[in-house]
């Protein structure tokens, strides 16, 4: 088993290891996610017309 060192008295080295496993484990992206707001003008159509029914 290993023995519990405090982060203070680890080399920088082995502090790197420890941040970088810390940083592995995160599911997410921790970036704040901003929701598109229902008054804004968008570009892009809701929804996509379908010329090839058209065609008769």
């Amino acid at each position: 088993m290993k023995r519990f060192v405090p982060k203070g008295k680890l080399s920088k080295k082995k502090r790197g290891e420890a941040d970088r496993q810390g940083r592995r484990v995160w599911t997410v992206q921790p970036v704040t996610r901003l929701k598109e707001s229902g008054k804004r003008y968008t570009r892009r159509r809701k929804h996509a017309r379908d010329d090839s029914t058209d065609q008769q």
